[in-house]
């Protein structure tokens, strides 16, 4: 059986950026010998590359984690440190990436060759060649390399294809493929003999071209996860066209017309979008006993419960073993294809905002809480950010670390909160004593 996976949950790490460097050089004239610290290198990010010669999401099966290189630490001299190299993780066409935690999409990725960044390294740290001042000609100050983006994500894949066959197990829709396409599905008389969706191209006589995926079996209850479920109604949301296929010859001992409610009732309640697709009612095994006198009744029926203001889909008798109605039915296929745009799979509601890779001016510098031991314990994305850049080896880095807390309004907060000298302040695992 060929393996196919078309979710997955991995999590990627952009590279750190390097250090800034402490460094001094003898020189004359120069105070103090003069600051000749470089810049840390940038960290790589983690970029998604769409690959055509994939298939399944079956790579991150073994390998769900992505950690991209940091960057190198400054050097003496001035020099900067080397800028990591992005990490590439190649995914196959039609990979949509979702934010694990938020459940947004970040991206849909259709395009052979695309490119998204999922994580962004951070900037290399400044040396103490940055910080100098007239005031301060000789500083012995640096800063760490910003951390880089980390994230869980979500992969789901949702082939690309035209056109979907959709329908009961046993109805003949492998049997269709083969047929049309040079594809060669799994075939036999039991339910769920597709259990992978396959994929086919085919060629009308006139000379139109269109893709066509037959997707396993549904059965009531597939949208609440019955049979195959859910696992594969992703696959038919890329479609454009619908091709729902019926055993007009009731072999199964079921009505033709309740099969067809049926199915769209799953197809709706799996996502209501899926009923915006036109549909092309395929009825099959017409070379079989019965299958003539149950498609006039299937007809009457449709037209008996359709609403008057709504379109009739066509219907196409054919029989896929005699090949019967076949070309008729392509070129019917391939003239409303010409006619039906794309579907937008997400709304902007769906979609995450463009990222802004800096500090929300809206968003709280700090925040303060309590610990069980009645420590002050700090927190937030800007304060822990430049906790992370401070390089405590250094007093001086040290001090102006003190002095961006107080110029953020922490000591100020803190005392309002009644804070009293001594206290211990908390900033993750770091620990200072609160000086009032």
């Amino acid at each position: 059986m060929s393996m196919f996976l078309d979710t997955a949950k991995i999590k990627v790490k952009a590279g750190n950026g390097g250090d800034g460097m402490v460094a001094f050089r003898r020189e004359k004239y120069v105070p103090n010998g003069g600051p000749w610290g470089g810049d840390g290198g940038r960290g790589g990010n983690v970029v998604f590359v769409v690959d055509e010669g994939l298939r399944t999401l079956m790579d991150f099966r073994y390998n769900r984690h992505f950690k991209a290189q940091s960057g190198e630490k400054g050097m003496t001299k001035g020099m900067h440190g080397r800028g990591a190299e992005d990490l590439i993780v190649h995914v196959p066409q039609g990979t949509t990436v979702r934010d694990a935690e938020t459940g947004k999409v970040l991206t849909d990725l259709i395009e052979n060759g695309q490119k998204f960044v999922v994580a962004h390294g951070g900037r290399g740290g400044r040396g103490n060649i940055r910080f100098a001042t007239p005031k301060n000609p000789a500083p012995e100050i640096s800063e760490n390399g910003e951390p880089g983006q980390e994230r869980e994500l979500q992969l789901e894949l949702k082939i690309l294809a035209d056109v979907g066959l959709v329908g009961f197990p046993s109805v003949g829709k492998s049997t269709l493929l083969s047929v049309i396409t040079s594809a060669k599905p799994k075939i036999g008389a039991y339910h769920f003999t597709t259990i992978v969706p396959n994929l086919g191209m085919v060629r009308t006589q006139s000379g139109e071209s269109f893709a066509v995926a037959d997707l396993p079996g549904l059965i009531e209850g597939a949208s609440q996860g019955v049979g195959l479920g859910t696992q594969f109604l992703r696959h038919i949301e890329r479609t454009r066209v619908i091709l729902h296929v019926i055993d007009m010859s009731a072999s199964e001992g079921r009505d033709p017309y309740e099969d067809y409610l049926a199915i769209n009732k799953e197809l709706e309640s799996y996502n209501l979008r899926l009923m915006e697709r036109p549909q092309i009612i395929v009825a099959n095994k017409m070379d079989m006993p019965k299958s003539a006198e149950n498609l006039k009744v299937f007809k009457e029926k449709l037209v008996a419960n359709y609403d008057e203001f709504d379109e009739l889909p066509q219907i196409f008798p054919i029989s896929s073993l005699t090949k019967q109605g076949l070309s008729t039915l392509l070129d019917a296929t391939a003239e409303l294809l010409d006619k039906t745009p794309e579907f937008l799979l997400y709304d902007e509601s769906e979609m995450e905002e463009e990222a802004y890779y800096g500090f929300d001016e809206d968003a709280p510098a700090f925040e303060i809480s309590r610990d069980d031991d009645a420590a002050w314990v700090l927190s937030g994305d800007k304060l822990e950010k430049l906790f992370t850049m401070t390089n405590f080896d250094r007093e001086e880095a040290v001090m102006k670390f003190a002095r961006q807390l107080r110029g953020m309004g922490v000591d100020e907060a803190l005392r309002a909160r009644g804070a009293k000298d001594g206290d211990l302040v908390r900033i993750g695992k770091f620990e200072f004593e609160f000086v009032d």
